[in-house]
């Protein structure tokens, strides 16, 4: 009987991410069982793990899993393209009955008549014809939607050669507007290829102004209280968006490798994303424990010789390669390409376009793996047990809580309070308070506030005391603790004041410690002091995310507000683009790059608002 691995799903599910992608459930032996894409990968995931409300089937499957492999992906549509790769190279045994295996649809464009037809076609007839083929597309709904509004605007006929040749009189498409009947002469060829040039260059995203123009009527339209007219222009402008929501994998022919690198002290990810034929057909993260090499340049090249030399390369030797570091040894490395392979590979790390796009995203993988295996729970007991160590503790340590306040001078001020255990974050007591009362900038108050309602409560509830309290801050932070405490009258509670160094640069705290009136200064690879930066840095997180939202539903209640450089044109701009802030988060960098007057950078920035 084949031997099951237990799969904590608790401790995976805590850190996974809230970013679009696609997961590889892996069975003990490490073979792929499932692939599945998700809009949310956290919110897909978790929802295999439920108590209730789970098939039969999927019960089975979830017995199976020993290991959940992620890649996250810009949007959902690069997600749902990703996951038809893997499918067809994996052949996963849960997914085989489960998905059908169409191909991508296209529209097509014939070109063999003074009035070329614009058609839904499959890839696997690509072949037929003398006409040209544009997409993939997302899915065949998405297809046949943009030929409808393709129909509205341009009025470009859609029926077969064989309909469109035996036509006396115009067809039913011309009286409702969708057609200029050209089957009986109502339109000259000139006129006719005018509006079909027109279609073409939308198609090949080569015309916003065609979008440009639409929004001006609409805005037209409102101005003129037409609200009706204004209705049907949006819609064709978010149909016109939708159209062009595609992964671009035809702009770029190469194979290339894409590989970032993440590390700690501890730990060192390395993840690849491999494109072919300008196609992502997959990734995968490399663990290295050991870590001889103090610079990634080093650490890096060393990883690649082994990967491209020990046989390890899953899908061969790309023509490019490009890594989120400078190779230290990146001429010898080609060199050894060339005599072994006989190929010229080009490795490059400071790249643009679709290159830099994918380069960003092997990096965003690797950081969200690493954070995933830091957060381990075996790593994470480590950790806990060198904390107690490192403090001297008689009594095994069961419950740690951290403040921090944050603000934007003096406005929307929020406390956090986190709670860890042995076992990592226990969410389910979070809380943030919301500081009222104080003036503005003053942290020590605010801190103050925090404490006396969180612990004013707590001294007599069911849930107890902490073990220890970390306060984010010095000496004084810290006297503010205690005058709180003596006057709730709590004993039996260890107050730790984590300050920065001069520095603040991690690895240079120093720890104040109450108990003793003890100064302490751990090493930079110490473990207990990596579990001390990680509860501290979970508290400011927390408290910079109550903040942000408080600032924003302070202002205009919109997450657009927030972001610097976005007035009120562009943010009509972009709301008149994609419909919604709700289109807006879901689209990828390069949609939002797409809306006119909105430049690369603070596209990042809305990107960026959005995601991180």
């Amino acid at each position: 009987m084949e031997s099951q691995s237990i799969f904590d799903a608790k401790s995976f599910l805590k850190q996974l991410t809230t970013h679009p992608g696609v997961y590889r459930m892996m069975d003990a032996r490490g073979e792929v069982l499932y692939v599945g894409k998700a809009r949310n990968l956290k919110n897909r995931v978790s929802s295999y793990f439920r108590n209730t409300g789970v098939s039969i089937k999927t019960r089975a499957l979830v017995e199976k899993i020993a290991d959940i492999e992620i890649t996250i992906t810009h949007s959902e549509t690069e997600a749902l393209l990703l996951e038809q790769n893997l499918i067809k190279t994996l052949k996963p045994p849960y997914n085989i009955l489960l998905r059908d295996d169409k191909s991508y649809p296209y529209i097509y464009l014939s070109s063999d008549s003074d009035y070329p037809s614009l058609t839904f076609r499959r890839v696997r007839q690509k072949k037929s014809g003398k006409g040209r083929f544009f997409g993939p597309y997302t899915s065949a709904a998405a297809v046949r939607e943009s030929l409808a509004l393709l129909q509205k605007i341009f009025r470009i006929r859609q029926c077969e050669d064989s309909f469109f040749s035996n036509r006396s009189r115009p067809c039913l498409q011309h009286q409702i507007g969708r057609c200029s009947a050209p089957c009986v002469g109502l339109i000259d060829p000139q006129s006719y290829a005018e509006d079909m040039s027109h279609a073409t260059m939308f198609l090949e995203g080569r015309n916003p102004e065609i979008i440009n123009e639409t929004i001006q009527q609409m805005e037209a339209a409102s101005m003129q209280l037409d609200f009706e007219r204004a209705a049907v222009l949006r819609d064709q402008v978010d149909y016109l968006r939708r159209v062009q929501e595609q992964q671009a994998i035809e702009g770029v022919a190469r194979d290339i490798d894409a590989f970032a690198l993440s590390s700690s002290l501890e730990l060192v990810v390395v993840h690849g994303l491999f494109i072919r034929a300008g196609r992502v057909v997959g990734s995968k993260s490399f663990y290295l424990s050991e870590r001889l090499e103090s610079d990634d340049g080093d650490l890096l090249s060393s990883f690649l010789n082994q990967y491209y030399f020990g046989e390890h390369a899953i899908y061969g030797l790309p023509q490019e390669i490009t890594t989120s570091v400078a190779l230290t040894d990146k001429d010898a490395l080609k060199e050894a390409f060339k005599e072994v392979f006989n190929r010229n590979v080009r490795i490059e790390h400071n790249v643009r376009s679709n290159r830099a796009e994918w380069l960003h995203l092997a990096q965003t993988n690797a950081n969200q793996a690493l954070s995933t295996r830091m957060q381990s729970q075996d790593a994470q007991l480590q950790r806990w047990q060198s904390f107690c160590d490192a403090l001297s503790l008689e009594a095994s340590v069961k419950r740690v809580e951290c403040f921090d306040v944050s603000h934007t001078f003096g406005e929307a001020t929020v406390a956090s309070c986190v709670v860890f255990g042995p076992e990592g974050a226990i969410k389910d007591l979070y809380r943030r308070y919301n500081i009222k009362d104080v003036p503005a900038g003053d942290d020590y108050h605010a801190m103050e506030q925090a404490l006396t309602r969180r612990y004013s409560k707590l001294k007599d509830s069911d849930v107890g005391l902490p073990d220890i309290i970390l306060i984010d801050g010095g000496k004084g932070q810290l006297g503010i603790a205690h005058q709180v405490f003596d006057e709730l009258q709590i004993t039996g509670v260890t107050l730790i004041g984590v300050a920065k160094g001069v520095t603040r640069k991690p690895g240079m705290e120093t720890l104040f410690i109450s108990a003793d009136n003890s100064i302490l200064n751990l090493p930079g690879d110490s473990t207990a002091l990596h579990l001390i930066q990680q509860i501290r840095d979970e508290a400011h997180r927390f408290a910079i995310t109550g903040h942000r939202n408080q600032r924003n539903k302070k202002r205009t209640q919109s997450v657009l507000d927030a972001v610097p450089g976005i007035g009120p044109k562009r943010r009509r701009d972009l709301l008149n683009y994609f419909g919604s802030v709700r289109n807006i988060e879901r689209a990828s960098l390069e949609e939002i790059k797409r809306v006119p007057g909105i430049s690369e950078v603070i596209a990042q920035t809305i990107y960026a608002a959005f995601h991180e």
